[in-house]
């Protein structure tokens, strides 16, 4: 097993925890908990049904931490809505590239799954084909912005880099994470709308 495992299982539980961690965007939705790993067999059905292979961090991940669940954004999709897609071809120099629903084989251009939901047409993909094979990219369907190659080399970097930048409070825009200073003044509104509705519903 990954050494990564180990410590990834260790850090996240430590999340809920963490006084001064930062905020993750979409952490109500998935509160930090991981769906139950998946068989191998699942795993296995699904490379060919699509006619893939996972990379072998990711699969790792699915099948001995959680098949679903916490992530940045609003969370890991699970393994049976993830779908592949193709990068769009650049068109002009200072145009965001997009990227399409790859439907079936055979694929024009190299391939990437679609494992976390970010709203809207935004997309984080994994690469599965070609040159960016195992990196987490971040784009947007309709070519908004983007697209953004992490710097961590496979998915357990990127996903314990979630993690750490977390726990140690930091802001991270790539990954949507705001710090308790700058979450301070959100956090104060929040505490004050709740204090008034309870002063009106006690009246």
């Amino acid at each position: 097993m990954d050494s990564r495992i180990i410590r990834i299982r260790r850090k996240l539980a430590k999340v809920p925890y963490a006084a001064l961690r930062s905020h993750s965007f979409g952490e109500e939705k998935h509160r930090f908990r991981l769906a139950p790993p998946l068989l191998d067999t699942k795993v296995a059905e699904f490379e060919a049904s699509h006619h893939i292979e996972l990379p072998d961090p990711y699969r790792s991940f699915l099948t001995t931490l959680g098949g679903g669940g916490a992530s940045p954004f609003y969370g890991l999709l699970p393994l049976q809505s993830c779908r592949p897609f193709t990068m769009d071809p650049q068109g002009e120099p200072s145009r965001p590239r997009g990227f399409t629903f790859a439907s079936g084989p055979p694929h024009r251009g190299d391939l990437f799954l679609h494992i976390i939901e970010a709203g809207c047409t935004d997309l984080v993909l994994l690469g599965i084909t070609g040159p960016l094979t195992g990196r987490v990219v971040t784009g947007n369907a309709d070519g908004f912005r983007g697209p953004n190659v992490s710097s961590a080399t496979d998915f357990l970097a990127w996903y314990e880099r979630w993690l750490d930048h977390m726990l140690a409070g930091r802001d991270n825009r790539d990954l949507e994470l705001t710090s308790p200073a700058l979450r301070a003044p959100v956090d104060r509104i929040l505490r004050q709308h709740r204090n008034c509705t309870r002063r009106v519903h006690a009246a």
